[in-house]
């Protein structure tokens, strides 16, 4: 007797494979999967007297918080004549902000006065209220960036780049002030050059000019894929075009810790939204299982379609996707993969593809490419590539395409100059050179992080390098501690984390020097023994670590 029971819409239940390193395939063979590189992530598990004090720390403070509360009036401005209407802020919002973050509002939203290379220059600011204003002392510090996105150093107000993009300001000026779609010329570089100089003025009042298109054609060709759109704001390209390519009746799988544009495009979709342990393979297959078994909610109807969002890297965890996994799982099940790389795009693989060339996967497979130009190439906005249908479906009817103004010609140049580097077109190797050097920096940051006996998260081929302080009165003194030694950096606790993970985000770039990261490392170990931050239990590998 058959082993197989079909189920219901078409799902089959297969006998449970019990070392988890096989994944069934349609045409009936096993493909075993190389976990070495999962191998190299790290989640150690905080020590149960550490988890016990954060849970008590936290307490104590929302307990001080509503003693405050009760017998202080805030400083804030408070509504008036506002009888009969709804709260536009929730009660415990409001709380929050008032009695718990603003005791460690220093540490947030600090101002600079310089590009975030790889140093950032601070303006310093006092506080005589305790957190409810700030003031400017009119001094500035200089500090190491260790808190920017800047993977492959592009943010830098000289060079090719910076060179680039003021030359373009004399063609195109400095924004178009209009969408993409409206007055056309969107296919102006196929117009003869004479006419293209006849119509500079037109070009230049429209919202596509000849660096649009030539940065779509670009990023497609970098990307290995038919073609690409591109807009001027990444939050959007998640947020406006999510809601374009998904539908009430559709299902979607979203990973636990998908950023917050995800999030947000989900519910303006009207799509159901189902949700999967972080980097779970075996809940991702559970969940759109037992999804398509019951079909759609109140009617069972099978789903119009089924979409798997995931990000390559992801930003809060400095986790990498499972991706050819994930491709596996999508084939089976019939199902769609988004795949957003924000984080990943020129940080990740040998020549900066992203997670698609890390694990070497086919970028076919992977049926929308979605990722930003904010990180590593030191500019704004954002892409979703793909095949020519899924690209001409979003000229017509995305939102952000549509309605929102085009990229600045600037910030386009920017992003030009700067793939061409990564590409080599430049007729450097500095591209691969930057590459090379992040890479380098981020292993050797984090086994350096290993050896000093602090507990982080993540990959060890990912430059986000999330270093756990757990407590929340920690994350403050952390952050103040290292601005005082010249170092930024950032902090992150609940609500973006769970009140038991409050960490340091340390964001690494191919500018740092070997020279930088030593006196961060040295800065860091200092502080871990005043501040009691070595959580790990790991054995410690006390040989020298190669750069």
């Amino acid at each position: 007797m058959s082993r197989v029971e079909t189920v219901r819409n078409g799902i089959t239940r297969e006998p449970p494979v019990r070392n988890g390193k096989t994944l069934p395939q349609k045409n009936g063979f096993t493909k075993k999967l190389d976990d070495s590189t999962h191998s190299k992530s790290s989640y150690e598990q905080v020590p149960l007297h550490t988890a016990c004090f954060t849970y008590l720390g936290f307490y104590l403070l929302m307990i001080l918080g509503y003693i405050n509360q009760v017998f202080f009036t805030p400083k804030v401005a408070t509504e008036k004549h506002r009888d009969g209407y709804v709260p536009l802020y929730d009660a415990f919002e409001k709380f929050y902000l008032r009695y718990v973050y603003r005791r460690v509002k220093d540490c947030w939203n600090r101002p600079i006065c310089s590009v975030p290379g790889s140093e950032v220059v601070l303006k310093d600011r006092i506080t005589r209220d305790y957190g409810w204003s700030f003031e400017f002392t009119g001094t500035e510090t200089k500090c190491l960036n260790l808190g920017s996105y800047n993977y492959l150093g592009f943010a830098q107000n000289e060079g090719p780049c910076a060179d680039d993009s003021e030359k373009c300001i004399e063609s195109y000026g400095l924004a178009a002030c209009s969408p993409r779609r409206e007055l056309g010329l969107q296919t102006l570089t196929a117009v003869p050059t004479a006419v293209t100089s006849i119509n500079s003025e037109f070009a230049r009042s429209t919202g596509t000019n000849p660096l649009h298109n030539e940065l779509e054609a670009l990023t497609a060709k970098f990307l290995g894929v038919d073609d690409a759109i591109v807009f001027g704001m990444g939050f959007a390209t998640n947020s406006l075009n999510i809601p374009t390519l998904i539908t009430p009746g559709c299902l979607v799988v979203s990973d636990e810790k998908n950023h917050a544009s995800i999030i947000l495009g989900l519910r303006l979709s009207g799509a159901t939204a189902k949700v999967f342990k972080h980097n779970n393979m075996k809940d991702l297959e559970r969940v759109l299982r037992d999804s398509i078994i019951a079909g759609q909610p109140g009617t069972g109807k099978p789903w119009k379609k089924i979409l798997i969002i995931v990000e390559g890297v992801f930003s809060m965890e400095g986790s990498i996707v499972k991706l050819p996994e994930i491709i596996a799982l999508k084939k089976k099940y019939k199902a769609y993969v988004y795949l957003d790389e924000a984080h990943s795009i020129g940080a990740t693989g040998p020549t900066g593809r992203g997670v698609v060339e890390y694990y070497g996967v086919d970028p076919k497979d992977v049926d929308i490419m979605m990722g930003t130009f904010t990180k590593s190439f030191g500019s704004a906005g954002g892409y979703i590539a793909g095949d020519k249908k899924l690209i001409n479906f979003l000229r017509v009817h995305s939102h952000a395409h549509c309605y929102a103004s085009s990229m600045s010609p600037p910030v386009t140049q920017q992003i030009l100059t700067s793939m061409k580097i990564i590409l080599g077109m430049d007729g450097t190797s500095e591209g691969k050179k930057r590459i090379d050097q992040l890479a380098r920096n981020t292993r050797y940051f984090r086994k350096r992080l290993a050896q000093i006996g602090v507990i982080t998260y993540g990959h060890e081929d990912s430059p986000v390098v999330p270093m756990l302080v757990y407590l929340f009165s920690k994350i403050g003194a952390v952050v103040r501690t290292l601005t005082s030694r010249n170092i930024a950096v950032v902090g992150v606790g609940f609500p973006a984390t769970p009140i038991m993970e409050g960490r340091i985000r340390f964001c690494l770039s191919a500018a740092h020097t070997k020279e930088q990261l030593d006196y961060a490392l040295s800065v860091i170990n200092d502080i871990s023994d005043t501040l009691g931050l070595k959580y790990s239990r790991k054995p410690k590998n006390l040989q020298p670590i190669e750069y």
